[in-house]
This record gives structure tokens, sequence and C-alpha cells, in this order.
């Protein structure tokens, strides 16, 4: 199993979002990461450094005006008398086919669809290092040069859109991850064909955006209900895709509070439908905010049961691919992370004695 990430991820660190009408500090933070990839040095873990795949992959999944956006909004932002240190939206887009600013201020709101992604001066450096583990892992993965990968990614991305941000997500690092990998299994003479599991928390509303209409991405979420929970407005049973994607787009809905059993029965079950839909590669969204002490205390997931989790997700026997997304209990992600890895790797042994 190869481990991919990149240290400047650790630059971004946004200021504060809205939550309720107040100003508080974002949890999404740099010491996530180095949590992580500390605990993952002091397993043994070689942390392979991806390298710059260009703007190619990320031109595949998001908007040119969205990039454009992303890449200048600070610098542009800044020049702005009386501006804020980070790009803050005050307006928000009021519909899908709404008019196109010409300044910041308006790009802000228009590719921005709640506060939680203030961009700093190296928002757009991390969010690209980000991006190029995604990619790095996937191609591993894809190229056969390994069975299982994990990308160390943060700022998270399943909840960026083709071209908007929100929930701590600018760009969408599974889906650029997963579409990354459809040519490189087209010129195997394999077939172009992925399917993404997302277990965060949170519903990955971005990624359900961005290959709804497609047949090709199996697109599957275990989340917590979102009618009183992020994102509120996606993430229910009734959506199933559309046109050609109708059916390809599977969502499971869980209750808050929900416990451990229930949380990886919802799992087990989305892994039939994987099955039935025989990817090439296997993308797992891995949020780890499912955690029962998590600052969402949604979910009921203990230290344990990620490796429980793990082994259910290394029993699909497939060739898998590990982005990081959420979990904010940043004393505990270590544990639960080495957790995880653990039923993962010994999943990945016992399948590996079984064939």
């Amino acid at each position: 199993m190869q481990f991919v990430f990149h240290p400047d991820a650790l630059l971004h660190r946004a200021p504060v979002f809205l939550v309720r009408g107040e100003q508080r500090p974002v949890p999404e933070k740099p010491e996530r990461a180095e949590a992580l990839a500390a605990m993952l040095e002091a397993r043994g873990a070689a942390l392979v450094r991806p390298d710059d795949h260009g703007p190619g992959p990320r031109a595949a999944v998001h908007n040119p005006d969205y990039l454009r956006y992303l890449e200048t909004a600070h610098e542009r932002w800044s020049k702005l008398p009386g501006a804020s240190a980070a790009v803050i939206p005050n307006v928000h887009r009021p519909w899908r086919d709404a008019s196109y600013p010409v300044g910041v201020v308006g790009q802000a709101g228009y590719h921005s669809y709640d506060t939680a992604c203030p961009i700093t001066a190296e928002t757009w450096t991390s969010v690209c290092a980000a991006a190029n583990s995604a990619v790095h892992a996937s191609l591993l993965v894809a190229r056969g040069e390994t069975r299982a990968a994990y990308a160390l990614c943060r700022p998270p991305g399943h909840h960026a859109t083709r071209d908007m941000a929100g929930g701590f997500c600018y760009l969408n690092h599974v889906a650029i991850a997963a579409q990354a990998a459809l040519p490189v299994l087209a010129a195997a003479g394999r077939p172009p064909r992925v399917a993404i599991l997302d277990v965060d928390v949170h519903h990955g509303n971005g990624t359900q955006d961005i290959f709804y209409e497609r047949d090709d991405v199996l697109f599957l979420s275990v989340h917590a209900d979102p009618s009183e929970f992020y994102p509120f407005m996606a993430g229910y049973a009734r959506e199933r895709g559309n046109g050609r994607g109708e059916g390809y787009n599977v969502n499971l809905p869980l209750p808050m509070g929900s416990d451990e059993a229930t949380v990886l029965a919802a799992i087990a079950d989305s892994l039939g439908t994987v099955r039935r839909f025989a990817p090439e590669i296997l993308f797992v969204s891995l949020g780890l905010d499912t955690y029962e002490h998590d600052p969402l205390a949604a979910f009921g997931v203990t230290t344990p049961g990620f490796a429980r989790m793990g082994a259910l997700l290394a029993g699909a026997g497939l060739p898998t691919v590990l982005v990081q997304e959420g979990g904010y209990a940043v004393d505990t992600l270590a544990a639960n992370l080495g957790s995880f890895l653990d039923g993962f790797e010994d999943g990945l042994k016992k399948g590996s004695r079984g064939a």
C-alpha cells in the first residue's frame, strides 16, 4: 500500500466562518493533516510526495471560470480598499444560470454556496497540492503499481461542485482522482468504470453534482440525514441521478445519532451495490467525522470500529484509492486513521491469501 502527501497542503489556514450567525474559528486546520502524517510516519509508512500533474486533471472536472477564480481571487481581493485578510463572500448565487460578475466580490458569491471556504494567499497552493496527491494515488492504482493507495488531502474536497466551493472544500479531490483514472483504464483495455463510496458523516454533494448524469462513475454516500444537517439541500434517497446517470447515484441517509452497527451495515449494503456495478477501482471518500466524539457528534463509530470499517472496504476485493475528507477531533484523528488502516491492511492480506 502506498501513501501520498504533499506538505504544501499544510499552508492553507482559513480564519473564520459563520455558524448560526456567529463567527467561529474554522475547524479544518493544518493540525489535522500534521497529526495524520506524523502517525503514518510513526508506523513506518513512506510518504510519497506527488508529482505536479498540472492543470489538466483539475480542468477535467471543474469549470474554467471557477479555476481562474480560485487561483486569482486572493490577489484581486487584496487590492480592494478595506478588504479583509481572506476572501469571504457577502452574496451568493441566487440561481444556476445567473449572470457572471466581473469583479471579485461578485465572483466570490457566484463561486461559493456558504461562508466556510475563506481564501487566503496560500489556499490555491494547498488545494493544488492536495489534488496532486489524489491524482498521484489514483494513477498508482490505475497503472497497477499498487493494489491500494491513500491520499492525505487537506483541505477536503467532497463538497466542492464543478464551480462552487463549500463545506471547507475548494477542489473535489476524489472526483479529480476518479476522472484521472478513466483514460488510464481505457488505454490498458480495461472497462473505464469506477465507483466512489463516500463514508464521511456529511453527504458528498459536490461529488454527486459532478457525476450526476454519468453512468461510468457510480457514486454512493452513507451520511447523516441532511434534513437538519449539512449540506441540508442534497443527500436524500430520492436523488438517483439524471439521464444516463439515473440509478448510478445512491444515497443512504441515516438518522442523526446512528450507532456504529447501523453505519457499518449501511456501508456493507453499499458495497453490495458496488459489486453489482463491477468497477475497476473503488474510490473511498474517507471521512473520520463519523467518530463518536467528533465535535459534530452525529454518528457513533468508535476507534475500534474504524478497523471494522477498513476491513469491510478491503473485503470488496477491489483496487482501492482512499482519499482523506473530514474528521475534526484532532487529538484522536491519528488513532482513528491508524485503526482504519489496521483493519484495511489486514483485509488486504486476507484477500491476498484467499487469492
